[in-house]
Order: structure tokens, then C-alpha cells, then sequence
């Protein structure tokens, strides 16, 4: 039986994880953390999620709640990153995360941290969407500079960060394959009189509004044909089956920082 944690239990993702866990073989709820703040604070974390009794409380203490567990799923906020690599590393836990809009100090806490455990961190935890990723990267070096390339992603309207951390992935993964830097290459923003687009740009386009899961598309267009990958999340039950997908794996690795890709085989 695998023990695991979940940070952010309360919120859309950490509620999801629980009730995908909950139907899983040989995976069992060891603990719940969630804020200080949070009203269901003290409450069985099954049922806050609309299950039958888990038989653990929600508790806003990383080390209370990392303590009993083998491996913890962490889907909160960039500001908490670092606390929970720090508790997962002195509890010698180890660590999937999802958090999305992670920036330097953060994706340096990883890296530290992942010295001492193993650590699987994706901005977008869907099986598909590493496929999709590898895909995007194979057609970018296969069609070459001709073709243009515009990444669309559509999420709810409550998602704080854009483009969202997948889109920007995809877009390394397209420019890096093409041998440059997103940085050098990224379109964020086009308003008033941008002139014609600059050759081996690579575009964005936001879209928030309702309820959207999570959208994502790459088009590439030529001078003679359009070539466009899509893919669309309908329930954020994807993204929890494959960080639970990816905690069973990296409970028997070594310490290091993986990805997805790494879950699935395809690097």
C-alpha cells in the first residue's frame, strides 16, 4: 500500500487527487494540508471532498501532514513551493508537484531539493499532454522555419497565471527544437500597429473565461498548408490521475528532479 500526502487538499486539483486516490488500488490517503485559513480546517478530508470518512483530518502543518506519508502530491501556490520541498526533504518524502506559474527561487528550491529526494515536477500532470509536448517538438524540427507557429491555450476564468505554464512549455519545446530560446522568439502580446510578424517568432494567444479545463493547440502554418495539434481537457480528473500515475513511480527512484516525460518513458 502506497501512503500519500496531499498539499492543497481543499482546492480544484487537491480535491480531485483525493477522490481519484480514493478509487485506486493500492493507494491509501496518509494526510491533508491545507491553509491556515481554510474553514474546513479540522474536517475529514473524504468528506470535504464529498467522499466517506478518509480517516484523516485536514490539517494547515506540512510536517503533520507529510509525516506518515511515503510520497505527497503538491497542487498549491508558487509562495508555498519552498516550504513544502523543505518539509518534504526533512521528512524524507517523496514529491510531485504541479504547481504552475513557479518562478527562479522556486524551480531553484526544486532543484535543490531534489539532491536529497526524488522529485517529479510538471506544469501539466495529463499522460496525453507529455505526449502532446513530444509531438509539437518532433513537428517543429520537422517542418522547419517556414512554417509559423501559434500557441492557443484556453483556461477558466479563475486561473491567475498566462499563458499558462503548459503553453510556455510547449513553447520551449518548439523553440528549443528549432535550436533557440523562447526568449528569443516569444510573441506575448500583439495590439495596434505590430507591422508584418517576424520570421521564427513564435506566438501566444490567452483565452480565460466559464469553466475551461484546460485547452491547449500549436499551429503551424506554411505557404501552402496549416498543420495543427490540439489537445483539450475535460475534467481536471486527468491532470490527478497523472500525478498519482506519477507518485507511484517516483517513490522508487532515486533522489533527483524528473518530469513527466520521465514517468512515461519517452526521454
Amino acid at each position: 500500500m502506497l501512503d500519500v500526502a496531499v498539499v492543497g487538499a481543499t482546492g480544484r486539483m487537491g480535491r480531485a487527487v483525493i477522490r481519484c486516490l480514493a478509487g485506486m488500488e493500492g493507494l491509501r490517503l496518509a494526510g491533508a494540508v491545507t491553509e491556515s485559513t481554510d474553514a474546513a480546517l479540522g474536517q475529514d478530508a473524504g468528506r470535504v471532498c464529498g467522499l466517506p470518512s478518509a480517516g484523516v483530518a485536514l490539517t494547515d502543518d506540512p510536517r503533520a501532514g507529510l509525516g506518515s506519508a511515503q510520497v505527497a502530491v503538491d497542487f498549491t501556490l508558487p509562495s508555498a513551493t519552498e516550504t513544502n520541498v523543505a518539509v518534504a526533504v526533512a521528512e524524507g518524502v517523496a514529491l510531485v508537484v504541479g504547481t504552475t506559474g513557479l518562478g527562479p527561487e522556486q524551480t531553484a528550491a526544486l532543484q535543490s531539493g531534489a539532491a536529497d529526494i526524488a522529485i517529479v515536477y510538471a506544469r501539466n500532470m495529463s499522460m496525453g499532454m507529455a505526449l502532446f509536448k513530444d509531438l509539437a517538438a518532433r513537428a517543429a524540427t520537422v517542418l522547419g522555419d517556414d512554417y509559423d507557429i501559434e500557441i492557443l491555450e484556453a483556461h477558466h476564468a479563475g486561473k491567475a497565471d498566462a499563458p499558462s505554464g503548459t503553453a510556455l512549455e510547449l513553447g520551449e519545446r518548439v523553440a528549443a527544437a528549432r535550436g533557440r530560446s523562447l526568449e528569443e522568439v516569444a510573441a506575448y502580446a500583439r495590439h495596434g500597429q505590430t507591422g508584418p510578424r517576424e520570421r521564427g517568432t513564435v506566438g501566444f494567444s490567452v483565452v480565460r473565461a466559464g469553466r475551461i479545463v484546460g485547452d491547449h493547440s500549436v499551429l503551424f502554418a506554411g505557404p501552402e498548408e496549416r498543420v495543427e495539434l490540439v489537445h483539450r481537457a475535460a475534467d481536471r480528473a486527468v491532470f490527478a490521475r497523472g500525478a498519482l500515475r506519477a507518485a507511484e513511480w517516483v517513490v522508487r527512484q532515486p533522489p533527483g528532479l524528473y518530469s513527466l516525460e520521465d514517468v512515461l518513458g519517452l526521454k
